[in-house]
């Protein structure tokens, strides 16, 4: 396989990857009673609030660590799914 072929492949596991993890956020979320739609232009996790607002992008970042929102000024590491659902729960709520 070619360098390049490689370095997609590469890629393409590391979106997979990205995309596992915000699943299983998604499904944590859902637990707590909290809504979030997967995308499918991007490994993104997008929660809008039941009160009027901007809605919340969730991606997963720094290498695959942890979860990021806010513009990355807030994160969770994506090792604690729970904590993560527990802490944006109460972010979209507030």
């Amino acid at each position: 396989m070619s360098a390049r072929l490689t370095a997609v492949a590469l890629g393409a596991r590391h979106i997979e990857e990205e995309a596992d993890k915000l699943a299983l956020l998604q499904n944590a979320l859902l637990r707590r009673g909290v809504q979030g739609e997967l995308r499918s232009d991007g490994p993104a996790l997008l929660i809008r609030r039941r009160m009027p607002g901007m809605p919340v992008w969730v991606f997963v970042g720094y290498g695959g660590a942890y979860y990021s929102w806010q513009s990355a000024e807030r994160r969770h590491p994506a090792g604690d799914v729970e904590g993560a659902a527990e802490v944006l729960a109460h972010y979209v709520e507030s």
